[in-house]
């Protein structure tokens, strides 16, 4: 698997936000003269093009599943961060002091990565269709980047017991059953709560300003929620390195 680098890693949240801003102002439509509609108008118009529901209908169904998506991802996200530490989450260094099977870790390896992967579906709807798609696509790849850069150095970290929780665990899709036995590591929820504000923010802008029906508003609730979280990050502790 494709392996991010130290810096990727280090400056990962930066990336995620770039590749986000060139989504929502897709500079390229400008100059190619692209789509005009948002990708949630878009996904509705070919709903109800295939006369199974009327437009009205269609739009309605397409920002519920964008509010299941968004509701997810940041459930996911809290789970992940409850029981791994919202300090590790946040923190610039990879962390491979220990394995965390509990929680979420005991059904797939990456909720973490997987629940930002969901909560870029959500913010695709907000976008033109040809910056949802360039968003998808590059956080995607990124997403697997990340990924394969954190396995390889649990793996030259841990030895053997990782490889056989790897074995155990799928990478991606969660399993409908716990595959290992549950650690014993007590989830901290109010931290994580506050290290996902963003993501919950996102959620609660999806539930309660989508009913407007106006993609601009939600995409205020989104940057408000991003100026929250950066004030947040400050209260979250920074993560304890255990010998």
């Amino acid at each position: 698997m494709m392996k991010a680098s130290a810096f990727e890693f280090r400056f990962r949240y930066l990336i995620h936000t770039v590749v986000y801003v060139l989504g929502f102002t897709t500079p390229w439509n400008k100059w190619l003269h692209l789509d005009t509609v948002r990708t949630w108008q878009w996904l509705a118009w070919l709903l109800a093009r295939q006369g199974w529901l009327s437009f009205s209908v269609a739009t309605n169904v397409v920002l519920v599943v964008g509010i299941a998506w968004a509701i997810k991802a940041a459930w996911l996200r809290t789970w992940g961060a409850a029981y791994l530490g919202s300090g590790v989450v946040q923190d610039a260094s990879m962390h491979g002091d220990r394995i965390v099977a509990a929680g979420p870790y005991r059904y797939m390896r990456n909720p973490l990565y997987w629940g930002t992967f969901v909560h870029t579906l959500a913010l695709a709807l907000l976008m033109l269709p040809s910056g949802a798609i360039f968003s998808i696509v590059i956080l995607g790849l990124f997403q697997l980047r990340l990924i394969g850069g954190e396995e390889a150095f649990l793996t030259a970290k841990l030895g053997e017991p990782y490889k056989e929780y790897c074995s155990k665990v799928p990478r991606f899709f969660p399993s409908f059953r716990p595959q290992v036995p549950a650690a014993a590591v007590r989830p901290a929820w109010g931290v994580a709560i506050l290290g996902e504000i963003y993501f919950w923010g996102v959620a609660i802008s999806f539930l309660v300003l989508g009913w407007r029906y106006n993609a601009i508003l939600i995409m205020q609730g989104v940057l408000v929620s991003l100026g929250i979280s950066l004030v947040a990050r400050a209260f979250v502790p920074k993560p304890q390195v255990r010998g």
